[in-house]
């Protein structure tokens, strides 16, 4: 199956296991959730399919929900720099302008970094398509004053956004 076949209707039609290839990508290292998801086909729009995927996020454990959370990269970090990043990630990041960072900017987004995952033992992950660099380094000040189970609730939103987002780009209704 081809991103240029990925319809709504072909993926209420394949197999679990074709089910979970295709969209196994959409939460960052994760495809258990679309493993998960497909079991609840026929979905009648990609928002219900996004719904289905929160659904199993949302039921999931504690440790499978830090998991989730712990795949995710650091913004602007090591792997970034090296290129390590999935494709879905380096073009969200890409699109904040955190592959065009300065020395000093770089250096900072470091920091935040280390701080927040000191803090609660996962990167800080934010929707970056809906910000610019200025807002996300705003953001990461604001969010390190919350408490981790704040902080879990807020990055599995984050999540729910990406996804959002990353699923309408994939998956055409027809």
């Amino acid at each position: 199956m081809t991103a240029a076949t990925l319809t709504l209707d072909t993926l209420n039609r394949v197999s679990r296991e074709e089910f979970e290839q295709a969209l196994g990508a959409v939460f960052e290292h994760s495809p258990w959730i679309a493993g998960r998801a497909g079991e609840a086909r026929p979905f009648a729009s990609v928002e219900a399919l996004h719904a289905g995927m929160i659904a199993v996020v949302r039921r999931a454990s504690r440790q499978e929900q830090l998991a989730l959370l712990r795949a995710h990269p650091d913004l602007a970090g090591r792997a970034a720099r090296a290129g390590a990043l999935s494709d879905a990630s380096s073009a969200e990041q890409s699109s904040a302008g955190l592959d065009r960072l300065s020395d000093e900017e770089y250096e900072r987004f470091g920091r935040l970094n280390a701080a927040y995952r000191e803090k609660f033992g996962f990167p800080f992950i934010i929707a970056v398509r809906r910000h610019d660099k200025t807002g996300i380094l705003d953001t990461f000040q604001t969010r390190l004053r919350n408490t981790p189970d704040q902080e879990v609730e807020t990055a599995l939103a984050e999540v729910a956004a990406i996804t959002r987002l990353r699923l309408a780009r994939l998956v055409k209704e027809r």
